[in-house]
């Protein structure tokens, strides 16, 4: 890739953001160009279902890099323009203004989209999502005038909201359609007590349910009708049912996708000159016992990650994505920090003590430890994430002693 052919960057997030940053870092000197759907500079997303709905974080603060950044490294950030259609042959880019780009390499950062509900009343004023900024500025406007908050879906997100509308001193119910909270990421145990601490803190939760209609008054929310005929009377509703990724753009180029844009773990795709990291990646990962070959990792940890991965590959210096997958979630008082990717069939250890919401469980596969659960106990969340890197094989009875010192185990299995 010459100097003269721009680096493109469809997508203004966190992998957006981050691959023209290490680009950059790692000596890439070609033009960048960075084009976002949203109107707003790149900024966090995690606040916008934590501090920014209790009102601990500002607007201000959510700024993804300063206000210098992007003119000191030159990259040309170009937000509220949406692509839509890219021809692979010539190179090219289309805008939503009809404006046409030429690139040397093209990055698909497009992420994905909340999942819709399909329902009877999802249309109603007082129905909302949480993606953006936006999304979460409506939110917050609109609970300053509710008192009864309907959360659909226990996954992270939805909890998290559920958390904060809590906070704010809404009377918050979860439905969801699994008999069990974040049935996809956690073990039974895990997600018991999860529904306990969200009970005891006064989340009323609706398991097993499904949601049959959205019933309105005067074209604004009033009930969330279940299958089973029941009614939750609420003044809003926030959608929390996951998300979908946004692979169009690649569809339409015959990029290769499945559950997301298919590529190695250097972002590279089916289509030379063209890249895919975040949320819309279906990512090759590094070889795990029993674990996935590949999949979707929806983390701000795996989007910077991969875009760091994909800009050593365009700076001529190649380092695949490796590290071991984490996440975290704060609902309530509780820090959740998970590493790895846990299945039905691991040997779960318990170090600490649940009732007393500081504690971690750990994931045995063959031996070897291959994901942690850590609740208010960050250092251990720390220290699990290189014991898992290095497949370490570790004694269940020293992960459940608590006298136990975990970042000497760590020092053993580095010598």
């Amino acid at each position: 890739m010459s100097a003269a052919e721009p680096l493109v960057i469809v997508g203004a997030s966190y992998a957006g953001t981050q691959l023209a940053a290490s680009a950059r870092e790692l000596g890439f000197d070609a033009p960048i160009m960075l084009l976002g759907e949203e109107r707003h500079a790149p900024y966090q997303r995690p606040p916008l279902s934590k501090g920014l709905l209790t009102g601990k974080t500002s607007v201000d603060a959510l700024a993804l890099r300063g206000p210098g950044f992007f003119a000191d490294n030159a990259i040309d950030l170009r937000t509220g323009r949406r692509a839509t259609a890219v021809d692979t042959a010539a190179r090219t880019l289309t805008l939503d203004d009809g404006t046409t780009l030429r690139y040397g390499c093209l990055a698909l950062a497009t992420g994905a989209r909340c999942r819709t509900l399909q329902v009877p009343g999802a249309d109603l004023a007082g129905v909302h999502d949480l993606r953006t900024l936006d999304d979460a500025l409506a939110i917050s406007d609109a609970l300053a005038r509710a008192t009864r908050a309907c959360v659909i879906g226990g996954g992270f997100i939805g909890l998290e909201v559920a958390s904060a509308l809590a906070a704010r001193g809404a009377a918050v119910t979860v439905v969801e359609s699994q008999p069990r909270l974040l049935a996809r990421s956690f073990p039974p145990l895990m997600s018991d007590y999860l529904a306990d601490a969200h009970r005891q803190r006064g989340v009323a939760l609706m398991l097993g349910h499904g949601v049959r209609a959205l019933i309105g008054e005067s074209g604004r929310v009033q009930h969330v009708e279940l299958d089973d005929g029941s009614r939750i009377g609420c003044d809003m509703v926030v959608m929390g049912i996951g998300v979908l990724p946004n692979t169009e753009l690649a569809q339409q180029a015959g990029i290769a996708c499945d559950n997301g844009i298919l590529t190695d773990a250097l972002g590279r795709t089916s289509e030379a000159g063209v890249i895919a990291i975040g949320d819309v990646a279906n990512t090759v990962l590094p070889a795990m016992p029993g674990g996935p070959a590949r999949m979707r990792l929806e983390s701000i940890q795996a989007a910077n990650d991969g875009a760091r991965a994909a800009a050593s590959a365009l700076a001529g210096q190649p380092q695949p994505f490796g590290g071991v997958p984490w996440f975290w979630s704060d609902q309530h008082d509780l820090k959740l920090q998970m590493a790895g990717l846990p299945q039905a069939g691991d040997e779960a250890v318990l170090r600490g003590d649940m009732q007393a919401g500081r504690f971690s469980l750990f994931y045995l596969r063959g031996g070897a430890l291959v994901a942690a659960h850590s609740v208010n106990r960050p250092a251990e969340h720390m220290h699990s994430r290189k014991l898992i890197a290095a497949r370490a094989r570790i004694d269940p009875r020293l992960l459940q002693d608590p006298s136990a010192d975990l970042k000497s185990i760590q020092r053993e299995t580095e010598s």
